[in-house]
Order: structure tokens, then sequence, then C-alpha cells
């Protein structure tokens, strides 16, 4: 019975979902706003068509690990080092100054000391899945502007773990500063430990096994969950190890075809978390968070990419690069909806932070997605067939 319940559920979110995008395509709308309303509509809080998602939530983050792991597929580990480095001041600049206008926001409507610091650390983060998904499929084109995005998110990413430290720290009264130094550590480590295994047993497995396309693809898979469980043990996140164990081979001539296969497995997942945001809002908060919702998106909708742009400029990026970076990365993330909900079962906050913080997310969500998709339209092209590969019946 359990089985078939689960069955039924996927059959609605995705049948639904099928639907909504069906309307979105012929308004030319994003699908990602079309999976979000469609889970507010007929989620828990909606219509009820689907009221229990508890298993679901098991797996829709698996569909951001295979995002960072494709684009780290894409990118090389020398490049992105540099653009790591020029980053970093930009990355800490603009999450001060978006700390301090969420915190200001959040004082001025009357939220306690503990909410306003919750809300600052929500603004500084932009979302990695809306930002790169909405990437074109032709990365080769946009391969500069794609490594300066990478090179900020995984900064934030960075920040996040942190943040996310500090709500557990604020929980149990006590810090850890072993648990802070081992973190920091992990990081060299874990590189280290990726690119001596690609180098000595991976590239050797895929010389000798290239021509078997599914032998290549089940190992890319397990490589990939096997370094983001590693990630996350050791303190990080899976998103950051996925994307390290994607720029290990990206170097490699299977890199092009595994990218291509396994785009519609991430889609899949990524259904599943879009579907799961919107179906999470409690939509009788709605009246309570609306205004200092709407106030906070409109601010940092104009915030966002001219911050970012600024600060770019100020490290000599380009004028172009610099406008494209700071309107893609225009959003909050999925990051600040984990840290609401960590502080939220921490009992540091109220619920109505937790819906206000969810319910801008939702909405710039949305709005950033319209204003990508209106200023830099998606090219779409048939997914990369690795050459010179015999296929095997």
């Amino acid at each position: 019975m359990e089985q078939h319940s689960v069955i039924f559920t996927v059959f609605l979110i995705f049948a639904g979902a099928a639907v909504f995008s069906t309307l979105a395509l012929y308004m030319r709308q994003s699908l990602l706003v079309a999976y979000m309303i469609f889970g507010i509509a007929f989620g828990p809080w909606g219509f009820k068509a689907i009221a229990n998602v508890d298993l679901i939530h098991r797996v829709d983050d698996i569909g951001i690990i295979f995002l960072m792991f494709l684009l780290g597929l894409h990118l090389k580990p020398q490049s992105l080092l540099k653009v790591i480095y020029k980053t970093a001041w930009v990355t800490l600049a603009s999450s001060a100054i978006f700390f301090a206008v969420g915190f200001i926001v959040g004082y001025w409507y009357g939220y306690s000391l503990a909410e306003n610091m919750i809300i600052g650390s929500c603004a500084m983060f932009s979302s990695t899945i809306v930002s790169l998904k909405l990437l074109p499929n032709n990365l080769e084109k946009h391969w500069y502007t794609s490594e300066v995005m990478v090179g900020i998110l995984l900064l934030q990413d960075l920040i996040a773990i942190m943040v996310l430290l500090g709500v557990d720290i604020a929980t149990h009264g006590r810090v850890e500063y072993s648990q802070i130094i081992f973190i920091i550590l992990s990081v060299p480590a874990i590189l280290l430990f990726v690119f001596l295994v690609e180098r000595f047993i991976l590239k050797k497995i895929f010389a000798k096994f290239s021509e078997v396309h599914e032998y290549m693809f089940l190992v890319a898979i397990a490589w990939c969950l096997g370094v983001a469980q590693l990630a996350k043990t050791v303190g990080l996140s899976y998103e950051i190890g996925a994307f390290i164990a994607g720029i290990a081979i990206a170097a490699s001539p299977i890199a092009a075809y595994i990218s291509g296969q396994m785009q519609p497995i991430r889609d899949f997942f990524l259904v599943l978390f879009f579907f799961l945001i919107g179906a999470s809002f409690n939509l009788r908060y709605f009246e309570v968070i609306i205004v200092p919702a709407l106030i906070l998106t409109g601010i940092f909708m104009v915030l966002k990419p001219v911050v970012f742009r600024y600060l770019l400029r100020q490290v000599n990026e380009a004028k172009v690069i610099s406008w494209e970076v700071g309107v893609r990365l225009g959003q909050l993330s999925e990051f600040s909806l984990l840290v609401i909900f960590a502080a939220d079962r921490s009992e540091l906050i109220g619920h109505s932070v937790v819906y206000l913080v969810q319910a801008v997310t939702m909405l710039m969500f949305i709005a950033s997605s319209y204003l990508v998709l209106m200023r830099y339209p998606i090219e779409h092209r048939v997914a990369p067939v690795l050459p010179n590969y015999d296929t095997q019946e």
C-alpha cells in the first residue's frame, strides 16, 4: 500500500508539473516558476491534492547535487582557482552589505536581535540552482560568466556552512573550535584525495572501458554521490563535494558525454525540489508577512545586481560581465531556506520569520527567473554525444 501511495504521489507531482509547464511555455514563462506555483496551489497548504510530501523531502536535494556535478564537468580547475581568488573580496563585501540591509529591515519591523541576524544571514546568499539552471546549455559561449558565478557561489556556500554552524553553537551555547578547524582543513584534504583518485584510478578505468557507455555512466554517478557524501561527512555540503567531483574529471574526454547523459536525471529531481519549495509555504501566514516580504523582495531585486556589478567593476571585471553576473545572482538561495529552517528547529526565531524568508525566497526566485530569461534567453541545443565511441547494443 505504501509503495502505491509513493508512486501515486510522484505521478501527481509530475502530471501537475507537466500541465503547469505547458501553460508556462504558452505564456513564455519560466518552468521553475510553474513548478513552485503548482506546489503552492496543490500542496499541503493549498488544495491538498498532494498532502503527504515527507518521502519527497528525502530525495529532492539530489537534483542540486547533480546540478553542481554537471557544472564542475564544464570547468577547468586552474582557471576556476584564479576566478575564486578574484571574487573572494566581492563575495565578502557583498555578503556584508546584504546582511546589513536584511538586519535593518528586520529591525524596522520590530523583530528580535536573533531574528534580525537570521534575516540578514539569509539575505547574503544567491541561489546556486536558479542561477545555474538558467545558464544556456552551450556553456562554451558563457564559460567565463559561469566561472565568475561559481566562484562567488562556492564562497557563499562556505559562508552558509559557517552560518549553520553558528546556529548550532547558539542552540547549544558553546563553541566547538575543533569542529571549525576541521571544516577549514577538510577542503584541501578532499581536493587532494579526489585528484589522486582521479589520476591513479578513474583515469585508468575510463581509458580501459571507455567503449562501455553504461559502465561509464554508472561510475560517474557513483563518483558524484560518493564525493558528495564524503564532503558532507567532514562537515561541508553535498553541493561542494559534487562540484569537486565534477571538476576532478572535467579534463577527461568523457566529460561531455557524461554531462549530456545526466541532465535528464538532474531535471527529474529539480522538479521535486521546486515543487517542495512551493508546497512547504503556509498560506495562513500570507497576510502577516506579505508587506515586509514585498519590501525585502523589491529592495534586493534592485540592490543585488547593482552591488555585484559595482564590486566586480572594482576588481576590473568587464561591465557586460559584471551586469550579467549581478542579474543572474539577484535572488535569495536554497541555503537561505536551510538556515531559516535550522533556526526554527532550534527555536531561535518565530514562525512568522520563517515564512517571511520563505516568501521572499520564492518571490525572488520568480522575479529573478523572469528577469534573467527576459535579458538573457536560454539557447537550447541537443545534448552532446561523445565522439569516437562505439555504441554497444
